[in-house]
């Protein structure tokens, strides 16, 4: 054996009760369980004693937004020392494969507030294969990809706000089925970002069938989080039944005001979906605020032509008009349907640093501090920023995140965007968050339920047969931590915290993370769905 952890309390991820064991790893496999006083005790050159912490797993992370921060970063000690040891990347419908070099210099500015401008990334790739091949090169945790059907829709047809025709669907089709057959886990949508959100459901339910036909899944980031968001999370249930296609809905929360205590009916509509035969789960994150960028807020015909054409309407002043009108008066559907607050719009970072004065401040305080109108600051960094600008958006209920995520097909998705100053807290801490407050802190969850939504749940969605659960044979994708003392460091103050409490984490039976501190260990590689229709 390489390695054995003695006496360790292991949570297995079944959701069943834990149980005390030595656990033995050899090969970057778990090869031995013995539980407690049931046998000989496995021995190797290299022994851990647990004293006391747990053994579980390690963290699937549904949601993550590292497309480049794995290559920027390949030690990415953000998530690796939450425990995490697989990511899904490729989310709300906008990354960097499929691409020609045209749609990748498109979407390269679209989600600048993301990732960065990619200008320190060497893109030697095109196709969905290219991206898994790259990261193939060494990363410190694992990483599956979903194609992103606002990508393939600005490859196909660019920015344009109207239905594909029969050829270009053709076309989306094809890049769907390669994009699969190079070892895409499914698709994504990000249906209030522009140019996928201007794909009708017809669209969207031709292509869903090509992701059904590979075994695949759907995750949308659906059309509003806001005003009618029950109506579009039927929406898509309604369309994933229709094509055949397993569905996961994203960041999977009921935001703004008029959702409040509204979380009891989104349950009771996937309820009855499930009970009916539908095949979904969820994720969320264990936080109320969102993130994303402030060009993102801007009403879809704003957007229509990509980033170029969108600049070109912020100096219009006839348009700036309409624009403002739409946003503060009548609900975007950027803002999902609800008129924006400034005051809860607050900036987490810039790509000009010469306008970080506007960091870790709501645009209402920054317009205030200048003596104008928020509009007039939001407006302004739309502009001087070039569309780069993220923002945190503190619009979400407390008792709904709850509620959601006691949920028997919930799933843990950090939603992390690494890019700014004073990023969401979410990136360096969801899963800490998870297992700290809401476990120890709060009792929402047990430990072993916890432990399950982050583990053998995802797990069972992206269909790997070998990841997800300590069991004899898996690989020995691990974490070790302390129930009593896990918790999240970041904080709204100081984000990029890390946490405290997970001493080890293991990828193919070798420390990323060891007596907490960062190994220089790259035992990540890509996840592929296996190749071929199943």
């Amino acid at each position: 054996m390489d390695l054995v952890i003695r006496d360790v309390r292991v949570v297995d991820g079944t959701g069943g009760a834990s149980y005390r064991a030595d656990v033995a790893v050899d090969g970057g496999r778990i090869t031995s369980i013995v539980r407690e006083g049931s046998g000989q005790r496995p021995s190797a050159p290299r022994v851990v004693e647990a004293h006391g912490l747990a053994l579980s797993p390690g963290f699937i992370d549904m949601h993550a937004h590292s497309d480049l921060a794995l290559l920027r970063d390949p030690g990415h000690e953000a998530k690796a020392a939450q425990g995490v040891t697989l990511e899904v990347l490729g989310q709300d419908g906008l990354s960097y494969a499929p691409v020609d070099d045209r749609t990748r210099t498109e979407v390269r500015r679209a989600i600048t507030g993301w990732n960065g401008d990619g200008s320190d990334i060497d893109f030697d790739w095109h196709t969905v294969g290219g991206y898994l091949d790259r990261l193939d090169r060494g990363i410190a945790v694992n990483a599956a990809y979903l194609i992103p059907q606002g990508t393939l829709r600005m490859y196909a047809m660019g920015w344009d706000d109207r239905p594909a025709t029969p050829a270009e669907t053709e076309r989306m089709k094809q890049l769907v089925a390669e994009g699969m057959e190079q070892g895409a886990v499914g698709m994504s949508s990000g249906l209030t970002y522009t140019p996928g959100m201007y794909a009708d459901d017809a669209e969207l339910t031709e292509l869903c069938r090509v992701v059904a036909s590979y075994g695949g899944y759907y995750c949308p980031h659906h059309r509003s989080y806001g005003a009618g968001a029950l109506q579009a999370y039927q929406e898509m249930v309604g369309l994933t039944r229709a094509a055949g296609c397993a569905l996961h809905l994203a960041h999977a929360t009921m935001n703004f005001g008029v959702n409040k205590g509204k979380a009891p009916e989104l349950l009771a509509l996937l309820d009855e979906a499930l009970d009916g035969g539908a095949d979904i789960s969820l994720d969320t994150y264990p936080y109320t605020p969102g993130c994303t960028t402030l060009v993102a807020m801007l009403p879809s015909w704003a957007s229509e032509g990509g980033p170029d054409a969108i600049m070109g309407r912020l100096r219009d002043e006839e348009t700036v008009r309409k624009i403002r009108q739409v946003m503060e008066v009548e609900g975007a559907d950027g803002c999902h349907g609800v008129p924006i607050e400034w005051d809860a719009i607050e900036i987490s970072g810039v790509s000009d640093p010469a306008l970080s004065g506007y960091v870790g401040r709501t645009v209402a305080a920054s317009a205030r501090e200048r003596g104008e109108e928020p509009w007039a600051t939001a407006l302004r960094l739309l502009i001087e920023d070039r569309l780069g600008s993220t923002i945190l958006q503190h619009v979400g209920h407390e008792e709904n995140v709850q509620q959601i995520m006691r949920h028997r097909v919930h799933t843990g998705g950090s939603d992390g965007i690494l890019q700014g100053d004073k990023p969401h807290p979410r990136a360096y801490g969801t899963f800490p968050q998870y297992l700290g407050r809401y476990v120890r802190e709060l009792g929402v969850l047990s430990l072993e339920e916890c432990v399950a939504h982050l583990t053998s749940r995802p797990a069972a969605r992206l269909r790997l047969p070998d990841r997800g659960l300590v069991r004899e044979g898996y690989r020995a994708d691990l974490v070790l931590f302390d129930p009593e003392t896990v918790a999240a460091g970041s904080t709204f103050e100081v984000p990029r915290t890390l946490p405290a409490g997970i001493p080890h984490v293991l990828i193919d039976g070798r420390f990323v993370i060891e007596d907490g501190r960062r190994t220089d260990v790259l035992a990540g590689r890509s996840v592929r769905r296996t190749p071929g229709r199943p």
